[in-house]
């Protein structure tokens, strides 16, 4: 057991990077004007179920689903705030591969090379199971695109890019292209960092909150409860049984989800709280582009780009024309840091895409991305109790693997063992003085900054 005093006590952000009352102001939240979906009513009194999940996320909301329509098991879900308002409500909607930040070669190392091949297996499985949902629930996702790009955002960075291509290509079996700065410009995208792409044929752009909401009404169609503005202020176990406490009652279950991710609470676990380090990515939409501006930047392609930075941007065309624009930078949530990272961000859409330089940025939010320290996402059980459950650190890919995680959890829970990856089952290993998880990152940000160029 490791010692209280070496555990993390408050959480690494702001008190308002975590409140559910601060507004995110995201584009998405624009995209559905009824959002009573999203606030379905607090738990009150005691309540019985097999399964208590904590976090109305995608992960925490494909666990209920998949419990109650596939397994006929009851659960019941607690949010803190909305549903989907966390990260699983404001990301970029890169529904794709990419869960852990582990090379090929450390992977191999890790767990060998076949469980390594089934994580690439599994990648792409997550991918589809977001859509067999959505095409068995009969719910839009606003899909967009086919696979992605990854960019070289330098001549060298091209070698990088020959060296995934042989991965997945002769490894994962994924469809893949190598092509040419005039090649990706004919396809219909250009920029000043545009050395040559390699085009992964897995994967979609998608709007993340209509695949949130689709993951709840069906999970409620099957009889899954689902309880928004439900933060669980206290939990602890009596005998066989979970007791999760909120302010207006009290679940009690055979089984516990945890599926907060990057927004879990030090106070509530905090050995899984320590484990988990959350990073900070930040988004801008413009005003919708008109199609002669699109063809002035030579881009009119909407399948999703990122580049091949360690801190990476990424950015996609979304449906009414607008661009959105992502980056991970900055380890301070306050106000003031939040106007700087939007307007650092602001210059670098301009520099990468000139002739859009000054457009009108309409929407700009951030969000917490989860790493773990083993830099993999980490599903099933607890070491130390086969009834306490986690599916989290998805390192900015969670759109896929946070709906195929829950999945995954409710077939566990139901007695089914699925042939995963070895690397997913690996437990989560704390920080060494977690505390310090920020000051870490801020060393591993100064450097991506001295060799991303």
């Amino acid at each position: 057991m490791v010692a209280w005093t070496f555990l993390p006590k408050t959480n690494p952000y702001p008190p308002k990077t975590y409140d559910p009352a601060y507004p995110v102001g995201s584009y998405w939240d624009s995209t559905i004007p009824d959002s009573s979906w999203r606030h379905p009513a607090p738990l009150q009194g005691q309540v019985e179920a097999e399964v208590a999940i904590i976090g109305g996320g995608l992960t925490g909301l494909s666990t209920a689903l998949h419990l109650a329509r596939d397994h006929g098991i009851s659960a019941c879900l607690l949010e803190a705030g909305s549903l989907g308002w966390g990260a699983s409500g404001r990301n970029g909607g890169f529904c794709g591969v990419g869960a852990s930040y582990l090379t090929h070669a450390q992977m191999v190392r890790r767990v060998g090379l076949a469980e390594t091949e089934r994580y690439y297996r599994d990648q792409r499985q997550a991918v589809e199971t977001v859509q067999e949902l959505a095409a068995a629930e009969g719910f839009s996702l606003d899909a967009q695109g086919e696979g992605w790009y990854a960019v070289a955002h330098r001549p060298s960075a091209w070698r990088e890019l020959e060296a995934e291509y042989q991965i997945y290509a002769q490894v994962a079996g994924y469809p893949v292209q190598l092509l040419s700065p005039k090649e990706l410009r004919e396809r219909g995208f250009d920029s000043r960092e545009n050395h040559g792409a390699l085009h992964i044929g897995v994967g979609f752009g998608l709007n993340p909150l209509k695949l949130a909401q689709g993951l709840a009404q069906a999970a409620q169609k099957w009889g899954a409860q689902l309880h928004s503005a439900s933060r669980v202020v206290a939990w602890e176990k009596v005998g066989s049984r979970h007791l999760c406490h909120t302010p207006g009652g009290t679940v009690r279950a055979r089984h516990l989800v945890i599926a907060t991710n990057g927004y879990t609470p030090a106070n509530l676990y905090p050995q899984l709280a320590g484990s988990l380090l959350p990073v900070l990515s930040n988004i801008l939409v413009t005003r919708p582009l008109t199609p002669a501006e699109r063809r002035a930047q030579g881009w009119w392609d909407p399948t999703p780009i990122y580049d091949t930075r360690r801190l990476l941007f990424y950015y996609r065309l979304l449906p009414d024309g607008r661009l959105l624009f992502g980056g991970r930078d900055g380890t301070c949530d306050a106000p003031r840091e939040r106007q700087r990272l939007r307007a650092w961000m602001a210059r670098q859409l301009y520099r990468l895409f000139p002739a859009w330089e000054g457009v009108e940025i309409e929407y700009a939010w951030n969000g917490l991305v989860c790493l773990s320290r083993q830099l993999h996402p980490h599903i099933g059980p607890s070491p130390t109790d086969p009834s306490l459950w986690y599916g989290l650190a998805y390192h900015g890919s969670g759109v896929a693997t946070g709906v195929w995680a829950g999945k995954i959890l409710a077939q566990e829970i139901a007695g089914i063992r699925p042939q995963i990856s070895a690397l997913f089952r690996q437990p989560p290993r704390l920080f060494p003085f977690p505390w310090l998880r920020l000051h870490y990152l801020r060393l591993g940000y100064l450097w991506w900054q001295l060799t991303d160029g």
